[in-house]
């Protein structure tokens, strides 16, 4: 038996070179809400400078007020590294969210949408690398947007206020030196609990034709899960919820570092991610693709 007759496709034919990872980056990369996600990115460091630049004429007038948003802004103007933490703190509960569930609610919904999700297939594309591309692709911008926030805040920050240690919104500084390496593993742990939200909008993507529902399901119901978090009536329930470790990085700040609720949240976020994704595979090998 020949080598065409098991694989049963035509004589030349490997489902491995079918949509290549770099293809796939440069179609996405030339889509419209792409350069946007990525831009905003860029834009809203410097846009967050501004309003403390506009605010400085007016900061003795507030009386010491603004409670503690208002300390995390005074901490915000003493360093790079803290105007870089202040904004992490302003953008990982929606802002991070709503770019990291675009990039993957919106990956094969829009195929679908656009009616070139039969045709992929058609060419032949594998339907399990048509998924683990796309995720992948998905995945690399959505890390690449978080990089980019935090090293273009970093610079700017750095340039406007200097460097200096990075200071803890509950007290206590961490030695300049260090301060990198504690702003990544911020980063890595925003990451593992953004994949929940990856994955959920992941699954929507493949369950549904249209785009936007994918993406605001997966944002609708962080939201969600953020409002039950604050009823305190639910006792223990709301620790399976999959963001009541979101603000766990914060132990990170603490000295010494209080990891306990880190390690619980990671495996929280790993065990939904795992689910997720595992159900998205499931539902498209099985799904009866006509647009």
């Amino acid at each position: 038996m020949s080598t065409t007759e098991v694989v049963g496709g035509a004589a030349g034919y490997r489902p491995g070179a079918t949509l290549s990872l770099w293809t796939e980056i440069r179609r996405q990369g030339s889509r419209r809400r792409t350069q946007l996600a990525l831009g905003f990115m860029v834009l809203l460091p410097l846009i967050i400078l501004t309003a403390f630049q506009l605010d400085s004429g007016n900061s003795n007038d507030n009386g010491g007020g603004g409670g503690e948003f208002s300390r995390l802004s005074d901490l915000a103007t003493s360093g790079g590294p803290n105007f870089t933490l202040f904004t992490l703190l302003v953008s990982a509960g929606f802002l991070l969210v709503v770019v990291v569930a675009l990039f993957h609610g919106d990956t094969v919904a829009s195929e679908a949408s656009w009616g070139s999700l039969r045709y992929l297939l058609a060419m032949p594309v594998p339907r399990s690398r048509l998924l683990g591309i796309k995720l992948a692709v998905s995945m690399l911008y959505s890390l690449a947007a978080i990089l980019i926030l935090v090293a273009t805040a970093l610079a700017a920050g750095t340039l406007r206020y200097g460097w200096a240690p990075l200071s803890a919104p509950i007290g206590g500084e961490i030695a300049a030196g260090t301060s990198i390496v504690r702003l990544m593993e911020i980063v890595a742990y925003l990451c593992v609990t953004l994949l929940v939200v990856a994955s959920l909008a992941f699954l929507l993507s493949v369950s549904t034709d249209a785009p936007l529902g994918a993406v605001g399901g997966a944002v609708l119901l962080q939201i969600l899960s953020n409002i039950l978090d604050q009823i305190t009536a639910l006792g223990n329930l709301r620790t399976v919820l999959p963001t009541h470790y979101a603000d766990a990085w914060l132990g990170l700040l603490s000295s010494p570092m209080q990891t306990d609720d880190l390690v619980k949240g990671a495996i929280a976020s790993l065990v939904y991610a795992t689910v997720f994704f595992s159900l998205a595979w499931w539902r498209f090998l099985r799904k009866d693709v006509v647009s």
